[in-house]
């Protein structure tokens, strides 16, 4: 929801998306949801394989949909869902491609509600991070984060301004057919879409 805002937000400025398919539960449907919207925009879209992370790194993401912790982000047992420097290792690749490009900013779609369990998503990761991208590459590429002072309700007001259809994006961590509207990220979705004002339109497996 927040990296297809982001996507349509900024679409005059982007000229390649990338998936990272980290072996997560909701990889597969939100690659679908990131195609679409790319092919609907007209932007280059790949996917990058980072079976690695699913093999080594240790998080609850990464290990089944009976894993995944319910209830609000506030809550303790969330940290389980932290992939370990998971945006530090995509923004670096990301960077590489930018510079094998030509290009000169690496998007990312992070925002405040997420500082307090995931530390890869706050204002001084990205300020150092962005540091390091710029003195390790001749173009000096830099992270534009728009999002990151700000929450996910006012992402989806971004989203309902632009006329994003958010029925044609997917947030559950479970990665089922249907959200399953019971864990952080499901119950953080639908509460920035009613503060939003808009109506939902997510398929929950509860309805």
């Amino acid at each position: 929801m927040d990296s297809v805002t982001l996507l349509h937000y900024r679409k005059e400025n982007i000229a390649l998306a990338v998936t990272f398919d980290y072996g997560s539960n909701h990889n597969k449907r939100e690659a679908e949801y990131a195609a679409y919207h790319c092919e609907q925009l007209g932007i280059e879209h790949i996917v990058i394989p980072l079976a690695f992370i699913h093999d080594y790194f240790t998080s609850s993401l990464l290990q089944g949909a009976e894993a995944i912790p319910e209830g609000h982000y506030a809550a303790e047992n969330m940290k389980s869902t932290v992939v370990p420097f998971r945006n530090g290792i995509m923004l670096s690749i990301a960077c590489g491609l930018a510079e094998s490009r030509g290009l000169e900013k690496v998007l990312i779609a992070n925002h405040h509600g997420d500082h307090a369990i995931y530390p890869d998503c706050r204002q001084s990761f990205i300020s150092a991070m962005e540091a390091a991208m710029m003195s390790g590459t001749y173009k000096h590429v830099g992270i534009d984060a728009p999002f990151t002072g700000i929450s996910k309700t006012d992402i989806a007001k971004i989203g309902k301004k632009l006329g994003i259809d958010y029925s044609k994006t997917y947030s559950c961590y479970k990665g089922g057919e249907k959200h399953c509207g019971k864990c952080g990220t499901c119950v953080e979705r639908k509460e920035a879409l009613h503060d939003a004002g808009i109506q939902d339109p997510t398929e929950y497996e509860e309805d």
